[in-house]
């Protein structure tokens, strides 16, 4: 039964109707409603039903596009394992609602379980009394690709070894919360609950103001607290990096806002080198010692040294380092072992054992096949029960025994008792669902909880609430972002006792002694720089082709079809310009020169069109996004929505390149305005100056540097003045006698000598002289000084009054010294390691054009 648009009534009511039929239809495996959910929290739970009801289906669709609006705009995205470009991380605009009772009551079991792993983690990689004693099979553990031998004996300093927890919960049928899976190897997700929560107080404004909910920004603190905790004892103000595989993995929005949230330097493997024993940052100025490393890479790829000899991941070395303790790594090399569903049946008596209590928390029913008899009970109920490998692979997924054939069950029974040890069996939860928006009103979806808990010597203190996650489909029992899931942001409201907690965040930040920050504290790796770099060139190539492509498609609407004319002959010329300024090779003169136009704003796959550098912008955004401003995304999202069209659009270019134009300026009016001038600022400024100078000389030698007709000249300086955004200046002083009187000579003192035209030569070598200062480094300023010395050598009016092969000669001076600026500032900033080894991975970093 669905809502249509005009029943505003009765729609949770009918949401539970549907709850109670698709149980039936799968044998009763889905339990709860979204009553259950709320339990006595009943003043939100009316406030969401006279939501729903009063805004019906197309109030609800309503807010789903407002979500993804706002997902988009803030740049959230999720990449799939084997997909090439990251998607819009998905997202429902209803919350789930738990009450402090009910959350209280979890995170008792939350903080119990985390002690548990935390001991069990330290037995295994010490005395392991757990396996000598026979509560935990060795096989078990050994099996486990997260065991890893080479950590062995290695311990952080502060009460906890396990830093960082995660847990995947599910609510069965009779309400109660099951753990499905042990998160522990580098958990990720709270950077995306922290990001759903920011986008649900927007779509619900009203509900999220008028509600008490416990809020979650103070356990990024408490994290931060944990860390301390965790470093080096002998460093009074660790000097803390958090370690990604890169920008195109599957979380890396999150490990960038992570990052953010925490104030920590995020880094990846060719940012860090290993010296006397200790991990050192490379940056722009000395390196930097690292003492504690948060580790968003699997533990194998940890460490090309030890671990995997074929990563490029990880840090030579690291391991050792670690066993020196001249590094704290969180979560600690080799925790991955706690994510083996192999140990889960002996998981009730290791808790006797280790902490002399009963589980809170109950596990889904869980056999290890290595134990013959466990084995032998899982056999027999094969088809019906979720048969996993105790190591996570992408070759063994979870296989649904009720989905296989009687052939496809004796084959998987005969893998398991040719390696019993590798397989466990579990029974699957009900699993209780939630509502989610569907393009008929709400649907029933399985719902999974990831919990987020860190440890300090004080205790394990809890995200409230977590993320949720709901099945892509009513049918499916795969809850996971890899297969399409969609997320839900978790409310718990808030008691009196959750708000005195949170004035007590902080505990370290007393003792610790600020300072005033010094160039060097706040310098940049290598790699950032020249992120920050290309990010201004391709943000101002962009731009410039942006402003050419328009001058010249109003002359091409203009001059087509009137061959001769003195228009014409200076349509093709700024044609031909445009061709030599992109690359883009220009079409014949009896071509239309449409589709040319087209292609150097659409084309993607060509270096030197408007999409080409708007899509490279976007990538290196994203590999810096950590460093920027939030209201970059939403710049580059209308830049990229006004870019990326579909084949059999025919929306006129001028409305197009228009679009584009706003964005690029929002995006250069943001770093002229809210950026502190730093080193983020000053690269990034530098590579736009030096990428408007190239453009600009570029443009000068192949528009101007040949002579034509008086008429046709003075059209082609016009054009070009106009795609310098100079042209009313060029005519208010012409008019008023102001500068030379050559049209030609005038336009030459405005775009090579004008010191305040923010467009001219002169400008851009002013602006990167000042920002030499930033950088404070004497080859570039000489560089610069060289530069400044040939722009001033030949005035504008001897230019214009010679041959115009001499203004060749001399842009084409400029466009030579700028490169070799460009190349030094590579060379003395950007270098980075030539690496050891070379395979293919989730990072690779692609060739500048």
């Amino acid at each position: 039964m669905t809502a249509q648009p005009h029943d505003r009534s009765g729609v949770l009511s009918r949401y539970d109707e549907r709850v109670e039929a698709l149980s039936t239809e799968l044998g009763d495996r889905v339990g709860g409603s979204y009553d259950e959910w709320v339990g006595d929290g009943a003043a939100v739970h009316e406030s969401l039903r006279s939501i729903v009801d009063t805004v019906g289906v197309g109030g609800l669709l309503a807010r789903r596009a407002a979500a993804n609006r706002y997902i988009k705009n803030d740049g959230l995205t999720y990449t799939a394992t084997g997909e090439r470009r990251s998607r819009p991380w998905q997202l429902d605009p209803l919350p789930v609602v738990m009450t402090d009772t009910k959350w209280v009551e979890l995170e008792r079991g939350l903080a119990q379980r985390a002690m548990l792993l935390d001991a069990l983690l330290e037995d295994l990689y010490g005395d392991r009394r757990m396996i000598s004693e026979r509560v935990v099979p060795a096989a078990a553990v050994v099996g486990h690709d997260g065991f890893l031998p080479a950590a062995d004996g290695i311990r952080l300093p502060g009460a906890r070894q396990l830093v960082m927890t995660s847990v995947d919960l599910a609510r069965d049928a009779a309400g109660n919360w099951t753990v499905i899976a042990d998160r522990n190897q580098a958990p990720s997700g709270a950077g995306y609950a922290m990001a759903d929560r920011r986008i649900i107080a927007r779509t619900l404004p009203r509900l999220y103001r008028d509600t008490a909910l416990a809020r979650l920004r103070g356990f990024f603190d408490e994290m931060s607290d944990a860390l301390l905790d965790a470093a080096p004892v002998t460093v009074d103000q660790p000097n803390i990096v958090l370690l990604s595989p890169g920008p195109e993995s599957e979380t890396a929005f999150d490990q960038a806002f992570l990052a953010t949230l925490l104030g920590l330097p995020l880094v990846l493997a060719e940012d860090l080198t290993m010296r006397d024993g200790q991990v050192w940052r490379r940056t722009t100025h000395k390196p930097q010692k690292v003492d504690l490393l948060v580790r968003r890479v699997d533990a194998a790829w940890s460490d090309p040294l030890d671990l995997r000899g074929d990563s490029r991941l990880g840090v030579t070395g690291l391991t050792e380092a670690a066993r020196r303790g001249t590094i704290s790594v969180v979560n600690p090399l080799g925790s991955g072992v706690l994510e083996n569903p192999g140990l889960v049946p002996f998981l009730p008596e290791a808790a006797k054992r280790l902490l002399g209590e009963e589980l809170i928390l109950p596990d889904a029913r869980t056999w290890w096949m290595g134990d013959d008899g466990q084995r032998a009970e899982a056999l027999d109920r094969l088809d019906e029960l979720v048969v996993k490998p105790i190591s996570r692979g992408e070759a063994d997924p979870a296989t649904y025994g009720w989905e296989l054939s009687t052939e496809q069950l004796d084959e998987l029974r005969a893998r398991i008792e040719a390696d019993p040890w590798k397989w466990t069996a579990q029974e699957q939860v009900a699993m209780s669902t939630a509502p989610v928006v569907g393009s008929d009103g709400l649907e029933p979806r399985r719902l999974v909880l990831r919990t987020f808990g860190v440890g300090g010597n004080d205790g394990y203190r809890f995200l409230h609430g977590g993320l949720g996650r709901v099945s892509p489909d009513s049918m499916s029992w795969d809850v996971s972002n890899q297969r399409g899931g969609i997320a839900k942001d978790i409310w718990v409201l808030a008691p009196s006792q959750f708000e005195a907690a949170m004035t007590a965040r902080g505990r370290h930040r007393d003792t610790l002694q600020l300072t005033a920050a010094e160039p060097e504290s706040l310098s940049l790796a290598p790699r950032v720089a020249d992120d920050l770099f290309w990010l201004g060139r391709y943000a101002e190539r962009a731009e410039s082709s942006a402003r050419l492509v328009t001058v010249v498609d109003d002359l091409v609407a203009d001059h087509w079809g009137r061959t001769g004319s003195p228009g014409f002959t200076a349509m093709r010329e700024m044609l031909l310009t445009l061709g030599q300024v992109t690359g883009v090779p220009t079409p014949g003169i009896e071509e239309h020169p449409t589709e040319f136009l087209r292609r150097i704003v659409f084309d993607e796959e060509t270096p030197g069109t408007i999409a080409y550098s708007v899509r490279r912008l976007a990538r290196t955004a994203h590999a810096v996004r950590e460093l920027l401003s939030p209201d970059t995304w939403l710049i580059l999202s209308r830049l990229q929505t006004a870019i990326h069209r579909p084949d059999d659009d025919d929306e006129p270019l001028p409305g197009v390149l228009a679009q584009v134009l706003e964005g690029l300026i929002g995006l250069a009016g943001l770093s002229a305005e809210n950026t502190v001038r730093d080193e983020v600022w000053a690269f990034t400024e530098f590579g736009r100056r030096l990428e408007r100078a190239l453009q600009q000389s570029t443009l000068l030698r192949v528009s101007i540097g040949a002579e034509r007709s008086p008429v046709t000249d003075g059209q082609v300086t016009e054009a070009a003045l106009r795609a310098c955004d100079s042209v009313i200046t060029f005519r208010r002083r012409l008019a008023s006698g102001t500068g030379p009187a050559s049209p030609v000579a005038g336009m030459l003192q405005l775009l090579l000598r004008d010191p305040v035209n923010p467009r001219s030569m002169e400008f851009q070598v002013n602006r990167l002289s000042a920002i030499t200062e930033t950088v404070d480094d004497p080859d570039i300023r000489e560089s610069v000084d060289h530069l400044a010395a040939h722009l001033k050598s030949i005035a504008p009016e001897a230019l214009a009054s010679r041959e115009r092969n001499h203004l060749a000669d001399y842009t084409s001076e400029l466009a030579t010294q700028l490169r070799r600026l460009s190349d030094l500032v590579s060379e003395r900033y950007f270098v980075r390691p030539t690496p050891l080894h070379r395979v293919s991975t989730v990072h690779e970093i692609g060739v500048r054009q």
